[in-house]
Protein backbone atom coordinates (compact mmCIF):
# COMPACT_ATOMS: atom_id res chain seq x y z
CA UNK A 1 0.00 0.00 0.00
CA UNK A 2 1.16 3.87 -0.47
CA UNK A 3 2.52 5.85 2.55
CA UNK A 4 -0.82 7.60 4.01
CA UNK A 5 -1.45 10.86 3.61
CA UNK A 6 -0.61 13.43 6.48
CA UNK A 7 -1.55 17.18 7.39
CA UNK A 8 0.96 19.86 6.49
CA UNK A 9 2.99 20.12 9.83
CA UNK A 10 1.68 24.29 9.71
CA UNK A 11 -2.12 23.52 10.35
CA UNK A 12 -1.25 21.39 13.46
CA UNK A 13 1.03 24.77 15.31
CA UNK A 14 -2.45 26.91 14.00
CA UNK A 15 -3.58 28.92 17.09
CA UNK A 16 -7.66 27.90 17.70
CA UNK A 17 -7.84 29.43 20.90
CA UNK A 18 -11.88 31.08 20.76
CA UNK A 19 -12.67 28.37 18.06
CA UNK A 20 -15.29 25.36 18.88
CA UNK A 21 -15.78 22.25 17.63
CA UNK A 22 -18.28 19.88 18.38
CA UNK A 23 -16.86 16.19 17.75
CA UNK A 24 -19.47 13.12 17.74
CA UNK A 25 -17.76 10.13 18.88
CA UNK A 26 -14.84 11.91 20.52
CA UNK A 27 -13.90 9.01 23.27
CA UNK A 28 -12.06 6.75 21.10
CA UNK A 29 -10.37 6.07 17.69
CA UNK A 30 -10.35 8.67 15.39
CA UNK A 31 -12.66 11.41 17.07
CA UNK A 32 -10.55 11.21 20.23
CA UNK A 33 -7.02 11.79 18.00
CA UNK A 34 -9.15 14.90 16.07
CA UNK A 35 -10.22 16.07 19.54
CA UNK A 36 -7.08 15.96 21.32
CA UNK A 37 -5.09 17.59 18.63
CA UNK A 38 -7.67 20.53 18.13
CA UNK A 39 -7.68 20.67 21.87
CA UNK A 40 -3.94 21.20 21.91
CA UNK A 41 -4.23 24.00 19.39
CA UNK A 42 -6.23 25.56 21.84
CA UNK A 43 -9.87 25.06 20.50
CA UNK A 44 -12.75 24.25 22.83
CA UNK A 45 -13.89 20.81 22.10
CA UNK A 46 -17.34 19.86 22.93
CA UNK A 47 -17.93 15.76 23.03
CA UNK A 48 -20.43 14.01 21.99
CA UNK A 49 -20.57 10.97 23.68
CA UNK A 50 -22.89 7.93 24.36
CA UNK A 51 -22.13 7.58 27.64
CA UNK A 52 -20.83 10.90 29.53
CA UNK A 53 -18.94 8.97 32.49
CA UNK A 54 -16.35 7.82 30.01
CA UNK A 55 -16.72 10.66 27.98
CA UNK A 56 -15.67 12.79 31.36
CA UNK A 57 -12.67 9.85 31.79
CA UNK A 58 -11.55 10.51 28.75
CA UNK A 59 -11.61 14.43 28.81
CA UNK A 60 -9.51 14.15 32.01
CA UNK A 61 -6.75 12.12 30.18
CA UNK A 62 -6.32 15.12 27.53
CA UNK A 63 -6.22 17.36 30.11
CA UNK A 64 -3.05 15.19 32.02
CA UNK A 65 -1.30 16.01 28.55
CA UNK A 66 -2.74 19.20 28.09
CA UNK A 67 -3.66 20.76 30.91
CA UNK A 68 -4.75 24.16 29.14
CA UNK A 69 -7.89 21.83 27.34
CA UNK A 70 -11.18 23.02 26.69
CA UNK A 71 -13.32 20.49 26.79
CA UNK A 72 -16.96 19.65 27.78
CA UNK A 73 -18.66 16.40 27.52
CA UNK A 74 -22.47 16.03 27.03
CA UNK A 75 -24.78 12.94 26.22
CA UNK A 76 -25.86 11.71 22.71
CA UNK A 77 -27.23 8.83 21.34
CA UNK A 78 -27.35 8.95 17.54
CA UNK A 79 -30.12 6.31 17.38
CA UNK A 80 -32.59 8.75 19.77
CA UNK A 81 -33.61 11.12 17.59
CA UNK A 82 -35.20 12.87 20.70
CA UNK A 83 -31.17 12.72 22.19
CA UNK A 84 -30.36 14.20 19.04
CA UNK A 85 -32.57 17.44 19.52
CA UNK A 86 -31.69 17.39 23.13
CA UNK A 87 -27.77 17.62 22.45
CA UNK A 88 -28.23 20.00 20.14
CA UNK A 89 -30.32 22.19 22.41
CA UNK A 90 -27.68 22.10 24.82
CA UNK A 91 -24.86 22.85 22.40
CA UNK A 92 -27.16 25.65 20.81
CA UNK A 93 -27.66 26.97 24.18
CA UNK A 94 -23.69 26.79 25.23
CA UNK A 95 -22.19 27.36 21.96
CA UNK A 96 -24.13 29.82 19.51
CA UNK A 97 -20.98 30.22 17.41
CA UNK A 98 -19.57 27.30 15.88
CA UNK A 99 -16.06 26.64 13.99
CA UNK A 100 -16.89 23.00 12.92
CA UNK A 101 -19.08 20.28 13.31
CA UNK A 102 -16.94 16.57 13.04
CA UNK A 103 -19.65 13.93 12.36
CA UNK A 104 -17.52 11.33 13.10
CA UNK A 105 -18.88 8.30 15.26
CA UNK A 106 -20.56 5.85 13.77
CA UNK A 107 -21.59 1.38 13.64
CA UNK A 108 -20.38 -0.80 11.01
CA UNK A 109 -21.95 -4.35 10.22
CA UNK A 110 -24.17 -4.75 13.25
CA UNK A 111 -26.58 -7.17 12.93
CA UNK A 112 -30.08 -6.41 12.04
CA UNK A 113 -31.76 -4.26 14.47
CA UNK A 114 -33.25 -1.11 14.67
CA UNK A 115 -32.91 2.21 16.23
CA UNK A 116 -35.43 4.05 18.94
CA UNK A 117 -37.25 5.59 16.13
CA UNK A 118 -37.65 2.01 13.44
CA UNK A 119 -34.84 3.33 11.41
CA UNK A 120 -32.21 0.13 10.07
CA UNK A 121 -29.58 0.93 12.79
CA UNK A 122 -26.46 1.51 10.31
CA UNK A 123 -28.90 4.06 8.26
CA UNK A 124 -30.30 5.71 11.52
CA UNK A 125 -27.36 5.91 13.34
CA UNK A 126 -24.42 6.96 10.55
CA UNK A 127 -26.85 9.07 8.73
CA UNK A 128 -29.86 10.35 10.04
CA UNK A 129 -28.98 10.96 13.25
CA UNK A 130 -26.00 13.03 12.33
CA UNK A 131 -28.39 14.64 9.26
CA UNK A 132 -30.24 15.58 12.25
CA UNK A 133 -28.31 17.36 14.33
CA UNK A 134 -26.44 18.70 11.60
CA UNK A 135 -29.82 20.49 10.56
CA UNK A 136 -30.13 21.54 14.21
CA UNK A 137 -26.55 23.07 14.66
CA UNK A 138 -26.51 25.11 11.14
CA UNK A 139 -27.42 28.36 12.59
CA UNK A 140 -24.72 27.68 15.09
CA UNK A 141 -22.72 27.26 12.16
CA UNK A 142 -23.56 30.03 10.03
CA UNK A 143 -23.21 32.30 13.17
CA UNK A 144 -19.50 31.02 13.61
CA UNK A 145 -18.63 31.19 10.56
CA UNK A 146 -16.12 30.66 8.51
CA UNK A 147 -16.92 27.27 9.66
CA UNK A 148 -16.82 23.56 8.57
CA UNK A 149 -19.02 20.11 8.67
CA UNK A 150 -16.75 17.01 8.38
CA UNK A 151 -19.15 14.07 7.74
CA UNK A 152 -16.93 10.67 8.50
CA UNK A 153 -17.75 8.38 5.25
CA UNK A 154 -15.88 5.17 3.99
CA UNK A 155 -14.18 3.81 1.36
CA UNK A 156 -16.78 0.92 1.68
CA UNK A 157 -19.19 3.53 -0.32
CA UNK A 158 -17.55 2.63 -3.22
CA UNK A 159 -18.02 -1.31 -1.78
CA UNK A 160 -18.21 -3.14 1.16
CA UNK A 161 -16.81 -6.87 0.67
CA UNK A 162 -18.73 -6.95 -2.41
CA UNK A 163 -21.86 -4.85 -1.79
CA UNK A 164 -22.10 -1.85 -4.26
CA UNK A 165 -22.62 1.35 -2.52
CA UNK A 166 -26.14 2.45 -3.43
CA UNK A 167 -29.55 4.42 -1.57
CA UNK A 168 -32.31 1.93 -1.73
CA UNK A 169 -35.01 4.53 -1.73
CA UNK A 170 -37.99 1.76 -2.30
CA UNK A 171 -36.45 -0.09 0.87
CA UNK A 172 -34.13 2.42 3.05
CA UNK A 173 -34.97 0.87 5.97
CA UNK A 174 -34.93 -3.26 4.75
CA UNK A 175 -38.90 -3.93 5.65
CA UNK A 176 -39.15 -5.66 2.62
CA UNK A 177 -36.13 -6.76 1.33
CA UNK A 178 -34.14 -9.47 2.94
CA UNK A 179 -31.01 -7.30 5.07
CA UNK A 180 -27.42 -7.52 4.43
CA UNK A 181 -25.19 -6.17 6.77
CA UNK A 182 -22.47 -5.21 4.35
CA UNK A 183 -24.69 -3.64 1.76
CA UNK A 184 -26.28 -1.73 4.68
CA UNK A 185 -23.47 -0.09 5.93
CA UNK A 186 -22.14 0.92 2.12
CA UNK A 187 -25.69 2.90 1.83
CA UNK A 188 -25.22 4.54 5.17
CA UNK A 189 -21.74 5.31 4.48
CA UNK A 190 -22.86 6.26 0.55
CA UNK A 191 -25.38 8.94 2.50
CA UNK A 192 -22.55 10.40 4.41
CA UNK A 193 -20.78 11.48 1.23
CA UNK A 194 -24.15 12.62 -0.74
CA UNK A 195 -25.17 14.69 2.33
CA UNK A 196 -22.10 16.88 2.72
CA UNK A 197 -22.64 17.05 -0.98
CA UNK A 198 -25.72 18.08 -0.92
CA UNK A 199 -25.42 20.14 2.37
CA UNK A 200 -22.60 22.16 0.66
CA UNK A 201 -25.14 23.17 -2.30
CA UNK A 202 -27.50 23.98 0.26
CA UNK A 203 -25.22 26.73 2.29
CA UNK A 204 -22.99 28.06 -0.75
CA UNK A 205 -22.27 32.01 0.55
CA UNK A 206 -23.26 31.37 3.98
CA UNK A 207 -19.61 30.61 5.05
CA UNK A 208 -20.19 27.03 5.83
CA UNK A 209 -17.59 24.70 4.08
CA UNK A 210 -18.77 20.89 4.29
CA UNK A 211 -16.95 17.85 3.05
CA UNK A 212 -16.96 13.93 3.35
CA UNK A 213 -13.68 12.05 4.05
CA UNK A 214 -12.57 8.53 4.22
CA UNK A 215 -9.83 8.27 7.35
CA UNK A 216 -9.05 4.80 5.43
CA UNK A 217 -8.78 1.05 7.20
CA UNK A 218 -7.90 2.18 10.88
CA UNK A 219 -7.24 -0.01 13.90
CA UNK A 220 -10.15 1.50 15.81
CA UNK A 221 -13.14 -0.27 18.06
CA UNK A 222 -15.51 -1.00 14.96
CA UNK A 223 -12.67 -3.67 14.45
CA UNK A 224 -13.49 -6.13 16.71
CA UNK A 225 -11.18 -9.29 16.91
CA UNK A 226 -12.29 -11.69 19.68
CA UNK A 227 -8.37 -12.66 20.45
CA UNK A 228 -6.02 -11.38 23.58
CA UNK A 229 -4.55 -7.93 23.17
CA UNK A 230 -0.90 -9.50 23.40
CA UNK A 231 -1.89 -12.36 20.53
CA UNK A 232 -3.58 -9.52 18.41
CA UNK A 233 -0.02 -7.25 19.13
CA UNK A 234 1.67 -10.77 17.63
CA UNK A 235 0.12 -11.87 15.18
CA UNK A 236 -2.72 -10.32 13.64
CA UNK A 237 -2.14 -6.96 13.60
CA UNK A 238 1.51 -6.83 11.80
CA UNK A 239 -0.96 -8.90 8.75
CA UNK A 240 -3.28 -6.02 8.83
CA UNK A 241 -0.43 -3.45 8.80
CA UNK A 242 0.54 -5.37 5.55
CA UNK A 243 -2.72 -5.10 3.99
CA UNK A 244 -2.88 -1.78 4.59
CA UNK A 245 -4.78 -0.88 8.18
CA UNK A 246 -3.04 1.87 9.39
CA UNK A 247 -3.06 3.69 13.10
CA UNK A 248 -5.78 6.34 14.64
CA UNK A 249 -2.83 8.74 13.80
CA UNK A 250 -3.00 8.24 10.52
CA UNK A 251 -6.63 7.79 10.53
CA UNK A 252 -7.56 11.29 11.67
CA UNK A 253 -5.50 13.25 9.34
CA UNK A 254 -8.01 13.40 6.36
CA UNK A 255 -10.06 14.79 9.25
CA UNK A 256 -8.40 17.10 10.70
CA UNK A 257 -6.70 18.49 7.03
CA UNK A 258 -10.23 18.76 5.95
CA UNK A 259 -11.02 20.87 9.16
CA UNK A 260 -8.11 22.83 8.80
CA UNK A 261 -6.62 23.41 5.58
CA UNK A 262 -7.31 27.03 4.06
CA UNK A 263 -7.90 25.37 0.35
CA UNK A 264 -10.52 23.28 1.60
CA UNK A 265 -12.76 26.29 1.46
CA UNK A 266 -12.58 26.39 -2.73
CA UNK A 267 -14.36 22.56 -2.83
CA UNK A 268 -17.24 22.78 -0.15
CA UNK A 269 -19.23 19.05 -0.47
CA UNK A 270 -16.11 17.60 -1.92
CA UNK A 271 -14.85 14.09 -0.92
CA UNK A 272 -11.52 13.55 0.43
CA UNK A 273 -9.73 10.10 0.94
CA UNK A 274 -7.26 8.69 2.25
CA UNK A 275 -5.06 5.65 0.88
CA UNK A 276 -7.62 2.96 1.23
CA UNK A 277 -8.13 -0.20 -0.77
CA UNK A 278 -10.99 0.81 -3.32
CA UNK A 279 -12.28 -1.86 -5.63
CA UNK A 280 -10.91 0.75 -8.30
CA UNK A 281 -7.02 0.79 -8.11
CA UNK A 282 -6.30 4.60 -9.37
CA UNK A 283 -8.45 5.63 -6.14
CA UNK A 284 -5.99 3.68 -3.82
CA UNK A 285 -3.35 6.27 -3.07
CA UNK A 286 -6.01 8.41 -2.04
CA UNK A 287 -6.56 12.35 -2.64
CA UNK A 288 -7.27 15.57 -1.02
CA UNK A 289 -9.85 15.77 -2.62
CA UNK A 290 -10.79 12.77 -4.43
CA UNK A 291 -13.13 12.23 -7.38
CA UNK A 292 -15.06 9.30 -5.75
CA UNK A 293 -14.95 5.76 -7.98
CA UNK A 294 -18.74 4.79 -6.97
CA UNK A 295 -20.35 6.70 -10.05
CA UNK A 296 -23.40 7.29 -7.52
CA UNK A 297 -21.31 10.18 -5.17
CA UNK A 298 -21.55 12.60 -8.12
CA UNK A 299 -25.31 12.20 -9.11
CA UNK A 300 -26.80 15.28 -7.56
CA UNK A 301 -30.27 14.07 -8.16
CA UNK A 302 -29.86 11.41 -5.92
CA UNK A 303 -28.24 13.50 -3.54
CA UNK A 304 -30.96 15.90 -3.36
CA UNK A 305 -33.74 13.52 -2.97
CA UNK A 306 -31.69 11.22 -0.19
CA UNK A 307 -31.96 15.14 1.23
CA UNK A 308 -36.12 15.22 1.06
CA UNK A 309 -36.02 11.30 1.95
CA UNK A 310 -33.87 12.11 5.23
CA UNK A 311 -36.01 15.30 6.29
CA UNK A 312 -39.16 13.62 5.95
CA UNK A 313 -38.04 10.57 8.06
CA UNK A 314 -36.66 12.80 10.69
CA UNK A 315 -39.42 15.45 10.39
CA UNK A 316 -36.68 18.13 10.41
Amino acid sequence: MPTPLMVRPELLSKDLTGKTYVITGANSGIGLVTAQQLARQGATIVMGVRRVKEGQRVAAEIRSDAPSAKLVVYQLELGDLASVRGFAAEVNRNHPKLQGLVNNAGVMKTPFGHTKDGFETQFGVNHLGHFLLTNLLTDSLKAGAPSRVVNLSSFFHEFAMGRKGDIHFDDLNYQRRPFDSWEAYAQSKLANLLHARELGRRLAGTGVTTASVNPGFVRTNLLAIPLPMWLQRLLVIPVLRLAGMIEPWEGAQTSLHALLAPEVEQHSGAYYSQIARYKDKPSRRGGWPLSSPNPVAHDDDVAARLWSASEALVQA
